[in-house]
């Protein structure tokens, strides 16, 4: 049975569970969107959603209490910066897991965990492509 496990251990010593954690939220803050296994997804988007929860309330104690986990200073000021403002709105489900297929290797269960709302950054690299598109096509028509 599995009572009052509240947690997948995922293999591995608590001391290391801390830093595969910590490593994958400070790439999902960093990049936006991450590469992972489902179970290693489920885990860290617990701990992502509630560090974005906590951002959304810009104060020192919860920098602090942020930055014991995410040691890089500039992803931190990313996350109250830029990413906490865009679900100021949205009450919980900021992130979401997308199913990829399985591994060659071992075949596991591969999953993109991304950020339901992008940063403005990649909406303009969009907008590039876009309207760089919309001039292929009026050079030929013209």
């Amino acid at each position: 049975m599995k009572h009052r496990i509240g947690f997948n251990a995922l293999s591995r010593k608590s001391s290391e569970r801390k830093a595969l954690k910590r490593n994958m939220v400070t790439s999902l803050f960093r990049y936006e969107r991450i590469e992972t296994t489902k179970a290693k997804a489920l885990e860290v988007r617990r701990m992502a959603e509630k560090m974005i929860t906590r951002a959304k309330v810009d104060s020192v104690h919860n920098r602090r209490m942020i930055a014991r986990d995410v040691y890089d200073e500039a992803v931190v000021n990313k996350l109250f910066k830029e990413i906490a403002p865009l679900f100021a709105e949205r009450k919980g489900g900021y992130t979401r897991i997308l199913k990829t297929g399985n591994r060659l290797g071992d075949a596991a269960e591969m999953v993109i965990l991304e950020l339901v709302e992008k940063t403005k950054k990649e909406e303009k690299a969009a907008d590039k492509k876009a309207d760089k598109k919309a001039d292929k096509k009026a050079d030929k028509k013209a």
